[in-house]
C-alpha cells in the first residue's frame, strides 16, 4: 500500500501533502514533547518525520518523535535500551564537506551544476565554475581533524589550526596583491596584468597550502591543494574575465599554459572545472538559445587532433556514472550548443590537454586559439554506441601553439633538426642536458668567447651566520620535513621545495644542504645543486643580443638555473662588464611588501660571468620579468657559500624568452653604464644597468 512520505505506519489519519516543511540541520533541532492528548480531539500529526539512519553514540537510542507509536514519552525504566545519561543533540555530527559548510550535494548552491552521464559537470554560469565538494570528502576531513589542534570559528564549529593558518595566509596575500576588492568592470573585462596577478596568487597560495598540509600531514588523506586554493579564490571573488564571451579572452594569449583546470576557470578561459564544453545562453530571433564558447580536448573521449589545424572532437555523455555502461550520446546541453555553433559559425576557444609527466596532474593545458565548427555527424564509438563528432578548423592568421609543441617534440626525438642551429651543445657536456645555440635572425655565429662553468667559484667563503653550524648527519636517504634535521630546522622546519623541485614559499634566504651533509645528491634540499632539469637554448634576439628560452613548459615556482661565474669584490666591478650580477642592488619583491623599502640581500654578493659562466649570463633584463632570483646559502661548519637561484614567477610556455629584473643601483654604488631598456613592457622604466 502506498504510504505518504514521513507518515507513521502505526497511526491513522490523513497527511496534508501540500504542506511545506522547513528542513533544518539536525544540530539545529530541539526535541519537542507533545502535551497530553485530548481524548475528545481527533488524532492529528503535529509533524512529519522519518526514522533516523544512525549511527548513534554508545548508549543512545532514538527519542520521540522517532518511535513508531505517537505516544507521550515513556519513563526511562520502561525502555528496552535505557539511556544511562542524557545525550545532547549536537553529539549527532552533521557531515561537513571539505570546503567548509557546503554540503555533499553534487550541485553547487549557486551555479546550477548538472552532472552528465559520464560524470562531467556543465556549469551554466560563472558564479562557481567548479565542483564545490571535490576538494576532500567529509570522512577525510573528519579523520584529519582528530589529529589537529582545533579552534572555534565565529559560528562555534571546530576548525583545525591548519585551516586558520591557511585563511590567514590567504587574507594577507590578497591584501599584498591588492585583490581584496577588484573593480567590477575590470573583473568582468580584465587585462593581462590582472589575469597574471590572479594566477600568481593562486599558485602562491596553492604552494603555501601544500607546505602547511605537509607540516600537519595525516596518513592516508588525499591532498588537493589546487582545489582548496581555487575554492578560496572563488569564494573571495579573486578571478578575472567573469563575463562570458564568444571569442578571445582579454589578458590571455594564444600559447598560454595552465597546469590546473582551476586556472582556466580563474582566468575566464573555460568556466567548468570538469566538463569539456562550456556554453552560454543567447537570444536568437527573440528565443533563448545556447552557443558553445570553449572546449577542452584532453583525451577523455575519442578525439583526433594530431593535425594541428583540424580537431575532430567527440561530444560529451554516453557513459553511466555508476556502472560505467555505455549508451548513446544525447543532443542536449553541451552537444546541443556545439550543434548550434555549427549553424551560427561562431568562434570557439580550444584548449588542448597534453601529457606532462612533470605536472602533478600529469597534464598541461595549452590555449590553442580560436576555431570554428565546420561539420558534425554521428558514428559508432569503440563501445558500439552512437557518439557525436564535430570537426573544428583553426581560424587562420593566429600565432603557433599546438603546432609549436609538435615541432619541439620532433626536435627532441631527433625526427627533425632545429632550424638555425649553430651548436648542438654549447656547454660541451658540462650540463646534464644539452643547451643548443641558435640564430635564425642574422649571420652572427655566436657570442664572444667564454669558458662554460655550471657552478659559482669562490676565492674565499663568507663567514658562517652562526658559529659552529651543524650539518645533517642523519638523512642518509634524503632530508624530510618535520624532522630534527639541522638543515630542515634552518628553514623553519620545512623543506622549501616540493618533490618536483618547485619552491613552496619565498623566504628571505633558502638554506640548502652543504658539502659536509651526508644526504645524497638527489635530496629534496639540494634542488639548485642538481643541474639543469629542462631543455634550454641560447638564441639570437632581434634587438637585445643573445637571450635564453626553454623548449619545455616551466611551472610557476620551478627552479631554472643558478647564476654561475666568479665571485668578485665591489672594487673589481668593471663598468664595461655586461655580465655582472650584483645582489646589493635594489629589487622589487615578488610578493609586495607593506613598506616601500626595496628588498636587500643580506650579504654583498657580486658575480662576474664575463670570462666564465653558464646559461644564466644570457638572460636579458625586463621591467615585467617572468623569472626572479632567490638567495641560497649552503653552510659547512664555519663557512657560508651564497648562491643565486632563478625561479619562474608564473607558468612559462615553451620558446618564451626568460627574463629577470637586473635591479637599480643604489646611490653612490659603482656598476655598469646605464643602458636603454627595450623590454617593451607597460611598466618599462626606460633604462637598466
Amino acid at each position: 500500500m502506498e504510504r505518504a512520505f514521513g507518515s507513521d505506519p502505526m497511526s491513522s489519519g490523513n497527511i496534508n501533502k501540500s504542506a511545506v516543511l522547513t528542513v533544518k540541520p539536525l544540530r539545529c533541532l530541539a526535541p519537542i514533547f507533545p502535551s497530553q492528548p485530548d481524548p475528545s480531539a481527533p488524532p492529528s500529526h503535529q509533524y512529519a518525520s522519518i526514522p533516523p539512519m544512525g549511527p548513534f553514540p554508545p548508549g543512545a537510542t532514538p527519542f520521540f518523535p522517532f518511535f513508531a507509536a505517537n505516544d507521550p514519552q515513556r519513563p526511562a525504566q520502561q525502555r528496552a535500551f535505557p539511556i544511562p545519561s542524557p545525550v545532547p543533540l549536537n553529539s549527532f555530527k552533521t557531515p561537513v564537506s571539505g570546503n567548509g559548510d557546503i554540503g555533499t550535494s553534487r550541485r553547487g548552491s549557486r551555479n546550477h551544476t548538472v552532472v552528465d552521464e559520464d560524470g562531467n559537470s556543465v556549469s551554466d554560469g560563472y558564479d562557481d565554475g567548479f565542483e564545490r565538494n571535490m576538494e576532500t570528502g567529509s570522512e577525510v576531513n573528519d579523520k584529519s581533524r582528530v589529529t589537529r589542534r582545533k579552534v572555534r570559528s565565529k559560528s562555534g564549529i571546530p576548525v583545525s589550526s591548519v585551516d586558520v593558518a591557511i585563511e590567514s595566509v590567504a587574507e594577507n596575500m590578497l591584501k599584498s596583491f591588492n585583490l581584496v576588492e577588484i573593480d567590477t568592470f575590470r573583473q568582468a573585462n580584465s587585462d593581462k596584468e590582472l589575469v597574471d596577478r590572479v594566477l600568481i596568487v593562486f599558485n602562491l597560495l596553492r604552494r603555501k597550502i601544500t607546505q602547511l598540509e605537509e607540516r600537519n600531514a595525516v596518513p592516508g588523506v588525499a591532498k588537493r591543494p589546487d582545489l582548496r586554493a581555487g575554492t578560496i579564490c572563488m569564494s573571495k571573488a579573486v578571478r578575472a574575465n567573469t563575463k562570458k564571451r564568444i571569442g578571445s579572452v582579454p589578458g590571455v594569449e594564444i600559447g598560454d599554459i595552465f597546469f590546473f583546470r582551476m586556472e582556466l576557470c580563474l582566468a575566464g578561459v573555460h568556466a567548468p572545472s570538469m566538463a569539456g564544453i562550456d556554453y552560454m545562453g543567447v537570444k536568437v530571433s527573440g528565443e533563448d538559445d545556447s552557443l558553445a564558447v570553449s572546449i577542452v580536448s584532453s583525451g577523455g573521449y575519442e578525439d583526433e587532433g594530431d593535425d594541428g589545424e583540424v580537431l575532430i572532437y567527440s561530444g560529451q555523455g554516453g557513459v553511466q556514472r555508476k556502472d560505467k555502461q555505455s549508451m548513446d550520446q544525447q543532443l542536449v546541453r553541451g552537444n546541443l550548443a556545439l550543434e548550434k555553433s555549427l549553424h551560427k559559425s561562431n568562434e570557439v576557444r580550444v584548449i588542448r590537454g597534453l601529457k606532462d609527466f612533470a605536472s602533478p596532474t600529469g597534464k598541461v593545458y595549452v590555449y590553442d586559439g580560436l576555431y570554428k565548427i565546420h561539420e558534425s555527424w554521428i558514428e559508432k564509438g569503440k563501445s558500439g554506441c552512437n557518439i557525436f563528432k564535430y570537426k573544428f578548423v583553426r581560424v587562420a592568421g593566429q600565432p603557433e601553439a599546438f603546432t609549436l609543441w609538435k615541432s619541439i617534440q620532433q626536435w627532441k626525438d631527433g625526427v627533425t633538426t632545429r632550424p638555425g642551429i649553430i651548436l648542438p651543445d654549447l656547454t660541451s657536456g658540462a650540463e646534464s642536458l644539452p643547451v643548443c645555440l641558435v640564430n635564425d635572425v642574422d649571420g652572427e655565429k655566436g657570442p664572444p668567447y667564454f669558458s662554460y662553468t655550471p657552478t659559482l667559484k669562490y676565492t674565499k667563503p663568507f663567514p658562517s651566520m652562526k658559529p659552529s653550524v651543524l650539518n645533517c648527519d642523519c638523512c642518509t636517504g634524503g632530508c624530510q620535513s618535520n624532522t630534527g634535521c639541522p638543515c630542515v630546522q634552518k628553514n623553519e622546519g620545512q623543506i622549501p621545495y616540493t618533490s618536483l623541485g618547485v619552491l613552496q614559499s619565498h623566504n628571505t634566504l633558502i638554506h640548502e644542504c652543504g658539502n659536509m651533509c651526508i644526504c645524497p645528491v638527489n635530496c629534496r634540499n639540494r634542488i639548485s645543486q642538481a643541474g639543469l632539469k629542462m631543455r634550454l637554448e641560447v638564441f639570437k634576439t632581434k634587438d637585445k643580443g643573445w637571450g635564453l628560452r626553454s623548449w619545455d613548459p616551466i611551472r610557476s615556482g620551478s627552479f631554472i638555473c643558478e647564476y654561475a661565474g666568479a665571485v668578485i669584490s665591489e672594487k673589481g666591478i668593471d663598468s664595461e662588464d655586461n655580465y655582472i650580477f650584483d645582489a646589493t642592488r635594489a629589487f622589487e619583491p615578488l610578493e609586495p611588501e607593506p613598506s616601500d623599502e626595496p628588498v636587500k640581500f643580506p650579504f654583498p654578493l657580486i658575480i662576474s660571468a664575463r670570462n666564465e659562466g653558464n646559461v644564466a649570463r644570457f638572460m636579458n633584463h625586463s621591467c615585467s620579468p617572468n623569472v626572479y632570483w632567490q638567495p641560497i646559502i649552503r653552510e659547512n661548519q664555519d663557512e657560508s657559500y651564497f648562491h643565486v637561484g632563478f625561479f619562474a614567477i608564473k607558468h612559462i610556455p615553451p620558446m618564451q624568452e626568460l627574463t629577470f629584473d637586473y635591479g637599480m643601483l643604489l646611490a653612490g654604488k659603482a656598476g655598469p653604464r646605464k643602458k636603454k631598456c627595450l623590454c617593451g613592457s607597460l611598466k618599462c622604466k626606460g633604462v637598466f644597468y
